[in-house]
């Protein structure tokens, strides 16, 4: 099977560097439809043997696939995830090291065998809207579809936000048997609209829910109301398949933090967070979240990817940041085939209130924005959280931003 697999996939690099790009274009739809479909070949269609939990929205996936794997482990059930995090096949997580929430060719349906191969019951999947667009969840037997919120995001890549909403909905068209929604969001009677066998809907502000925050008891250590929202979302799914409510919520109460999601690297004499935040509404929650803990000084350290993803956003990161923030480094995220300085000159044309300070090398901004921090101010390094490769050019390296910042206070104070 493994010879047969790397040769089907040597056949397809081949194929795709000899034909002209154009024409590469245009058969992308074909081309992924067809890895989705030897992969599950190839692999005998595991999903038909698991209970398969897609989850979708803007913000909050992988959270709320991480909360809700602890809370079925918890209950004692066996599961397995996918999430741009964390991947589970069973016996513990490992950091997603793919720099894609969920990897192309055969490793869905690879991941999916080993969890079945240990023994997992459930398979808990984060579902973008490029997954759905490149067809990555195709011939998956998702039985739950789960909706988060909704914000524009990868419009330039889908060509409006319909057609970003319309993508995310393809995943409650094939998931019929139960579907999970905010009921806060503005969307949610768009997805709310999709036949399925159960509905649950979750909420903090709208009385209607089915599980509400007022009424669930519900007190969790991380940070933000957006946590909050992730939480619910955990709940409703662990009530979806049986776990009961008191169990799920006792799960949530110990659960410190989630690595790469407001996560603190650095207690003293300062405080550092590494979050994933790289849109304007994650970057308000943010902001929001931060200025209720006592501090001095807020420094913000960021960039935005480029290859042509959502350049309108990149001026907005620019002016919310600078109304949130006492200093602003700009450095590179991943610039991929565009100009390093010409991404960050368009962040900054965004900042009003403050001169942010250019430095594209991301390793040398992070000593900078350490060394201009001073007792009881906040750092933030946002846009990559736990990704474990960063892409300049062609050229794809590993980086994580929580072992940089470390190693460069290390060198700034020897500790």
């Amino acid at each position: 099977m493994l010879e047969r697999k790397n040769f089907l996939e040597k056949l397809l690099d081949i194929g795709r560097k000899i034909i002209p790009r154009p024409v590469f274009n245009f058969f992308q739809p074909p081309y992924h439809l067809l890895l989705a479909l030897a992969g599950a070949i190839i692999y005998r269609f595991p999903s038909r043997k698991l209970n398969v939990i897609g989850v979708t929205g803007t913000k909050g996936k992988s959270t709320t696939v991480v909360l809700t794997g602890k809370i079925f482990q918890e209950a004692g059930y066996k599961v397995g995830w996918i999430s741009s995090l964390t991947i589970n096949y069973g016996k513990g997580e490992v950091m997603n090291k793919y720099h894609m929430t969920i990897p192309g060719r055969f490793f869905i349906q690879s991941a999916l065998e080993k969890m079945l191969k240990n023994g997992c019951k459930y398979a808990i999947i984060e579902v973008t809207s490029e997954g759905i667009k490149q067809y990555r969840h195709k011939f998956i037997n998702f039985q739950t579809a789960v909706f988060t919120n909704l914000r524009p995001e990868h419009i330039e890549a889908h060509g409006s936000f319909e057609k970003y909403r319309a993508a995310k909905a393809k995943l409650f068209k094939i998931a019929k048997k139960i579907h999970i929604l905010n009921i806060d969001d503005e969307n949610a009677n768009y997805f709310l609209r999709f036949k399925a066998e159960k509905k649950y809907t979750f909420a903090i502000k709208n009385q209607k829910a089915d599980i509400i925050l007022d009424k669930v008891n519900l007190k969790i250590l991380l940070l933000g109301e957006f946590n909050l929202y992730n939480a619910l979302a955990a709940i409703a799914i662990g009530l979806s398949q049986g776990v009961e409510l008191d169990k799920a919520v006792d799960t949530l109460k110990i659960i410190k933090e989630i690595p790469g999601r407001m996560e603190s690297i650095i207690e003293k004499p300062f405080k550092v967070f590494v979050d994933l935040a790289h849109t304007p509404d994650s970057f308000e929650e943010i902001f929001k979240t931060v200025k209720t803990i006592p501090h001095n000084k807020i420094i913000s350290l960021f960039g935005s990817a480029g290859g042509g993803r959502d350049k309108w956003k990149r001026p907005e990161l620019g002016r919310i940041a600078s109304e949130n923030s006492d200093i602003i480094i700009i450095c590179n995220e991943d610039s991929y085939d565009e100009k390093e300085q010409k991404i960050a000159d368009e962040i900054a044309a965004g900042c009003k209130n403050i001169k942010p300070i250019i430095i594209l090398d991301r390793r040398e901004a992070i000593n900078r924005v350490l060394s201009l921090a001073q007792e009881n101010d906040i750092v933030l390094i946002l846009g990559k959280g736990t990704e474990q490769t960063m892409v300049i050019g062609d050229k794809k390296f590993h980086w994580d931003d929580r072992d940089t910042a470390r190693e460069e206070l290390q060198k700034l104070y020897g500790k």
